[in-house]
């Protein structure tokens, strides 16, 4: 069985890569877990993930807080926020497909989007919060 993270990843990474709108504004499939040298911006980064065991006596799950960013050398921060916005629109309160678990919710809880002088980008923020319980008690 797949690690519950992994899984999860695995469909946001589905989710946006497979989406024609987010591709548009990104130029492209940029979507990486580790971005190749040379990449051209705007992209997203998957961040810091935290799991948190939420199992009862009859049910396995875990709580899931991931990050994803935004990174834009654009003038301004239009297109870090329509990239953001466009996320948001594929991701929250979305029943995305999971292979090995089954997702109970997907809940944007917080969004930033500051521009970072010292590597002259606009990086966006969006934190999520996903609850995932195991199918069939695995």
């Amino acid at each position: 069985m797949t690690a519950p993270a992994t899984d999860l990843q695995k469909s946001v990474f589905a989710t946006l890569d497979g989406d024609t709108e987010l591709s548009g504004l990104l130029g492209g499939q940029r979507v990486y877990d580790r971005v190749p040298p040379g990449s051209a911006f705007p992209y997203i980064t998957f961040g810091r993930t935290a799991l948190y065991d939420w199992s009862t006596g009859t049910e396995i799950g875990t709580e899931h807080i991931f990050t994803l960013q935004v990174w834009s050398k654009a003038r301004g921060r239009e297109e870090t926020q329509a990239i953001m916005e466009r996320v948001r629109a594929l991701l929250h309160d979305r029943p995305l497909p999971m292979e090995s678990h089954r997702l109970v919710n997907l809940r944007l809880e917080f969004a930033e989007d500051r521009q970072d002088d010292d590597l002259a980008v606009h990086r966006g923020l969006l934190r999520f919060r996903a609850t995932v319980e195991a199918v069939n008690g695995e």
